[in-house]
């Protein structure tokens, strides 16, 4: 039985396909929907030059901006009866994910792919591809245009 299912959130403009589908597992399996959107790392942690002051508030403002939307989906979810939470983190993507589906207790991972092209494959990979190698909990891809 499903409890629990995380849906990591892009920000790539897929959203409410991730959010439509999420309601739909959400209420079939009354399970709790964890929206996870995992964030580059700041600058300063990794050690790269922070750069002016004007790039270090934009990136403040896209973090706080992508946690108010995360909060929506979840609010939207709750109130359709259905347990849900939002959560911002930063990190690793593919690393993230899988940690947090484990901390999470995570029966299933939802999450999208889209369709890039044959070199960017080759070279890089998917971030569900990948998801997909590193974890032990089932991963659910929904294809995007």
């Amino acid at each position: 039985m499903m409890k629990n299912i995380l849906v990591s959130i892009d920000f790539d403009n897929n959203e409410d396909l991730l959010v439509t589908k999420a309601l739909e597992f959400g209420k079939a399996f009354d399970a709790k929907i964890w929206f996870v959107h995992i964030a580059a790392p700041d600058p300063d942690f990794v050690g790269y030059d922070v750069g002016p002051q004007y790039i270090r508030d934009a990136r403040a403002d896209e973090l706080k901006d992508e946690h108010i939307n995360l909060q929506e989906y979840s609010k939207m979810l709750n109130e359709n009866g259905i347990e849900s939470e939002a959560l911002l983190i930063q990190g690793s993507t593919i690393e993230m994910i899988n940690k947090e589906a484990n901390k999470l207790k995570a029966d299933l991972i939802i999450m999208g792919q889209n369709k890039k092209g044959f070199f960017y494959k080759t070279f890089f990979g998917s971030v569900s591809e990948n998801v997909m190698r590193n974890s032990q909990i089932p991963v659910l891809v929904i294809p995007f245009d």
